[in-house]
């Protein structure tokens, strides 16, 4: 059975990135929404913290800036995140503006605000969920993530045709579209839909109760 690391990180979130300049390169953004979405649809019971120092969602220094944190809990192992709070050239934002000196220019840093924290929180959330495997691949500067294994796709094969098999048991028709989705469901959405297959009714007895 695939593992967790495994699962999210065969996901492609390519339609789900945002591009933005940053200094003299270009960065990928993941869209929490998203990231968030999708795990929770493989697993409903991951939950995330945001760490709190005296009440406030950071830590700040005045001389280094600002600092966030977040837990990310799946199927009961924790990961932790941190990040500091920068501004679009990833400078470090601190209570007070300042300047940072280059060999040929002087770049203004303003000071952070709370949209600039609550920004860093959620992409630092992003940054946790990467370290479960969900988007990973992007950190890591490749175009798509890796393909799944032979050993993944003869498990989610065998899936199928377990829950064809169960469907068919319980007096189910499995429609040509009801394959394409199955094909399209990835092995922890099948182990799901499996479990809740078996607590399902015969097609009959449901009939029967319902008549």
């Amino acid at each position: 059975m695939a593992g967790v690391f495994d699962t999210l990180f065969a996901v492609n979130v390519n339609d789900h990135t945002e591009k933005k300049p940053s200094g003299g390169t270009e960065l990928t953004y993941l869209s929490w929404p998203f990231a968030w979405a999708e795990v929770k649809r493989r697993y409903p019971d991951a939950h995330y913290e945001i760490a709190k120092y005296n009440g406030l969602p950071y830590v700040c220094d005045p001389q280094t800036g600002y600092m966030v944190f977040t837990n990310v809990t799946i199927d009961g192992v924790t990961h932790e995140m941190w990040l500091p709070v920068m501004d679009g050239a990833n400078n470090a934002m601190k209570p007070e503006p300042y300047t940072v000196k280059t060999k040929f220019k002087e770049i203004p840093v303003r000071a952070a605000t709370m949209m600039d924290i609550n920004k860093a929180i959620m992409r630092c959330l992003v940054k946790n969920l990467a370290m479960f495997g969900m988007g990973l691949y992007i950190y890591a500067g490749e175009d798509l993530p890796v393909p799944e294994t032979e050993a993944v796709q003869d498990k989610k094969t065998e899936l199928i045709e377990d829950i064809k098999r169960t469907m068919i048991e319980k007096g189910y028709t499995v429609s040509q579209k009801a394959r394409k989705q199955l094909q399209e469901m990835e092995i922890g959405a099948l182990e799901a839909y499996m479990e809740s297959l078996k607590k399902m009714p015969d097609k009959a007895k449901k009939e029967e109760e319902t008549a």
